[in-house]
């Protein structure tokens, strides 16, 4: 017989240095991912980026001075934060001819 047993993944602290963000788990793990996963971390100052809050009783970080939010599922899985794409990278320019 199987037993497959599901933790919540949940963040106790966090920490921001110039090339990694690391969270540490209730349940003792840590999760390193690179400081370029968030644009807007990788942007901040050291005063924004230790300016944060444990939301959902754990289950993620927000940065208010950056308005930048992660999640620790997010973290444990891979999932980067993408850099919002511009209206003009997106829309050729329109000529009439």
């Amino acid at each position: 017989m199987n037993t497959v047993v599901k933790t919540e993944v949940l963040i106790k602290d966090i920490r921001v240095t110039e090339d990694t963000i690391t969270a540490y788990l209730t349940d003792g793990r840590t999760i390193s991912v690179p400081l370029a996963w968030s644009w807007r971390l990788s942007e901040a100052t050291p005063e924004q980026r230790a300016n944060y809050e444990i939301i959902g009783d754990g289950e993620g970080v927000h940065w208010p001075d950056i308005d930048e939010d992660i999640s620790a599922e997010g973290m444990l899985y891979g999932v980067p934060a993408p850099r919002p794409v511009s209206a003009r990278a997106v829309e050729p320019s329109l000529t009439l001819a």
